[in-house]
């Protein structure tokens, strides 16, 4: 599970200082060991500052979770910035988020930060707390209401840690008192009759049941027997000493458990607290607060009580982990304590990837990373060498029949796989070396963004990821698994296709690791693509020449815009001129012009006429100037993936584990060409299998960040069953 660990100490981002300041703080240390304890759980966990930067911290930290997948959950440490509610901040904005956290809700924090209203609300249960009053500023009026007699207590009515905390014995000290709390804090004092006894605390755990920790007594070896600030953080000059369990009578002991127990109810908290009492000399009880969010620290009570019955300091923090999870979610499905759900290859697989989502996307982004434009041999060589040295490394063999090893590699399993399932990824970034710097990798919370990041590098991400997982379980040598490997996406597979080709036939399934679409659609179907260069040369013309021939560039827009007449889009087909470029001389009028031609199709029959027809289109009338030369070429030509009953049937099987998943899955149609068209018919193919992309081949390419794992789970799933 991800586990963001939410805590105030050195930040003060927010738009303005203003209000109360925090003065509680957790060291360093304590975060320190929440964060290993939570760790050796096996736990992903990050620590963030609760300022105003939370919500997009949060957002990149935990991204939306794959269905079955145990979700993010916060261990809230926070005490706020500012404010006299500050304990409901992070818990607030974390509702507003929807994210779990560890801990009691913002109401909660609200009314036991206020200790009037903690008393309030205690009466009004019928649960002893002693007679107290409120004093607005030091201006009150003497005496006192009836029944407060000296010596009493004095503190800020919405403060922790004993701040200002003093005992006063007479109208003098009392003012003075009251003067104290309010100079420092510009709030109301509270004042209650002061308990002459002992001081007991009871930490509590759990929800449902709620279950109270043995009692701690604390016992002071001189001076006023209040705990106070000084002694808390130890510059008091006393001993304080922490007795566990405390040395109480046993009908005493389960007094204030239970006492400790309806208060923690009248409150409505959540996973943690401890109730402070003190006991008088007569045996009665009295709660004096509810501290909401009981200290973590090493040397707290609280702490001190759960070492008593068996729970260490990690065992601590991941039973408050284990406590607030179970409030949320109930058992969750992967809780199973069946050896047989154990030992369930899919579950565990399920279970190693979701655990390893980080991983998965700083895998990504190395890979990002490392540039390999198309044509850059140096890049490409990097890229392979570092692929070479992972597939070696899961015991992977290179099959030489299907390699050039300059475009295309292939790797198997040591099974083979001959009729079994071929995996294809391309490496190269279909782009002109030179054409500008590397896109560098970033994340946003939906959207990860890099160079070639869909095209080509969540491909391979994905494989790695699959393959990875099944050694781990020590299923990959069994499984028919081949990878092709090829470095000419951006010509076209010119040089890789015939190898493509010859793999795929040996093959008894093809997945095309190219971008699909949102919600988890993969491409069943792909229009085919011709890349047409035309070259048009003409005599030279002045710029207002009186001749009668048609200027050259007339001529050709002329024929260029009945290209579009060509396209059939109900038929998916399409005509189009791309990349026009002229060249003249001074102020002559071009005599030389350079365009690109598309054709994109489905039914190759239906590309040849247009083919024939975007020649005749281009071919001068025997009428027209003579010195009017064309020359048109094909450059590249991409077969189109057609659906294939083979096709069907993986895509039913895909489609059967995403429902026993819960993961997003549907088909689509592309408009791309893709690897996938090269495979001979009779071979059942996939494409699209990679994650949804958004702005391809731009400077803005990014791929959904959510279906980075998902994609990699689907594709284990599927060669697990295969």
């Amino acid at each position: 599970m991800k586990i963001a660990i939410i805590y105030n100490r050195d930040s003060q981002a927010v738009i303005n200082i203003f209000g109360t300041p925090n003065r509680e703080k957790y060291g360093l240390q304590t975060i320190d060991m929440i964060t290993e304890a939570l760790e050796s759980g096996g736990h992903q966990v990050k620590a963030f500052e609760g300022d105003k930067n939370i919500i997009h911290a949060l957002e990149e930290f935990m991204p939306t979770v794959v269905s079955g997948e145990r979700p993010g959950l916060v261990f809230n440490l926070s005490y706020g910035i500012q404010g006299r509610a500050r304990y409901t901040h992070i818990p607030g904005i974390l509702e507003m988020l929807g994210i779990p956290y560890v801990g009691s809700g913002p109401e909660t924090h609200a009314i036991a930060l206020d200790k009037v209203l903690t008393k309030m609300v205690l009466l009004q249960k019928g649960l002893p707390t002693p007679n107290f009053t409120v004093i607005e500023n030091p201006e009150f009026e003497l005496p006192l209401a009836e029944g407060l007699n000296y010596p009493l207590i004095v503190k800020p009515k919405d403060e922790a840690v004993s701040f200002g905390l003093r005992i006063v014995n007479n109208d003098q000290e009392l003012r003075e008192g009251v003067e104290t709390i309010y100079g420092m804090f510009k709030a109301s004092t509270l004042v209650e009759e002061y308990i002459d006894g002992r001081e007991v605390n009871v930490g509590l755990l759990g929800n449902d049941p709620v279950e109270a920790l043995p009692p701690v007594e604390i016992v002071f070896s001189e001076g006023e027997r209040i705990y106070t600030y000084e002694d808390k953080i130890k510059i008091s000059g006393r001993k304080v000493e922490n007795i566990c369990p405390a040395p109480l009578d046993p009908e005493v002991t389960e007094k204030v458990q239970n006492l400790a127990v309806n208060a923690f109810k009248a409150l409505g908290c959540f996973d943690s607290a401890r109730v402070d009492f003190r006991i008088d000399n007569q045996g009665n009880v009295y709660i004096l607060e509810v501290n909401s969010m009981a200290s973590l620290g090493p040397g707290g009570s609280y702490v001190y009580a759960a070492q008593t019955i068996g729970l260490d300091y990690s065992a601590l923090v991941n039973r408050l982990i284990e406590v607030a999870s179970r409030r949320y979610f109930g058992v969750l499905p992967l809780e199973g304590e069946s050896e047989e759900f154990k030992d369930d290859p899919k579950t565990l697989a399920f279970l190693s990837l979701t655990q390893n989502r980080d991983k998965i996307e700083e895998e990504l982004k190395g890979w990002t990373n490392l540039p390999s434009w198309t044509g850059d041999p140096v890049g490409l060589g990097a890229v392979i060498k570092r692929l070479e040295n992972h597939f070696l490394g899961l015991g992977l063999k290179p099959v030489k029949a299907f390699s050039s090893r300059r475009s295309a590699w292939t790797w198997e399993t040591e099974a083979g796989f001959e009729g079994g399932t071929l995996l294809v990824a391309s490496i190269d970034v279909p782009r002109d070396v030179g054409g500008g710097y590397p896109i560098p990798f970033r994340r946003d919370p939906e959207w990860l963004y890099g160079e070639g990041i869909a095209s080509s590098r969540a491909g391979i991400t994905c494989i790695l990821q699959s393959l990875q997982t099944l050694k781990s379980l020590e299923l990959l040598d069994d499984k028919k698994v081949g990878i092709f490997i090829y470095a000419d996406e951006g010509r076209g597979l010119r040089y890789s296709a015939q190898y493509l080709q010859s793999a795929a036939s040996r093959a008894g399934r093809v997945i095309v690791l190219q971008p699909g679409f949102r919600s988890g659609k993969i491409v069943d179907q792909r229009r085919g693509s011709r890349k047409f260069s035309i070259l048009v040369e003409g005599a030279f013309q002045r710029i207002g020449s009186h001749g009668s021939q048609v200027d050259l560039m007339s001529w050709f827009l002329e024929r260029a815009g009945k290209i579009g007449s060509l396209s059939r889009p109900d038929e998916k087909l399409t005509v189009a001129v791309q990349e026009v470029h002229s060249e003249r001389y001074s102020v002559l009028l071009p005599h030389r012009i350079r365009a690109t031609a598309y054709i994109t199709y489905l039914d190759s029959p239906m590309a040849d006429a247009a083919e024939r027809q975007l020649h005749e289109a281009f071919t001068p009338a025997e009428d027209e100037n003579e010195d009017t030369v064309v020359f048109i070429e094909k450059l590249e030509e991409r077969p189109s993936l057609k659906r294939a009953a083979g096709a069907e049937e993986i895509a039913a099987r895909l489609k059967k584990i995403s429902e026993d998943w819960n993961l997003p899955f549907g088909v689509e149609a592309s408009l791309l060409p893709s690897a996938a068209g090269e495979v001979p018919e009779g071979i059942p193919v996939i494409c699209g299998f990679g994650p949804a992309s958004r702005d391809m081949f731009t400077p803005h390419e990014c791929i959904h960040r959510g279906e980075l794992l998902q994609r990699a789970l689907l594709l284990t799933l599927y060669l697990l069953e295969n």
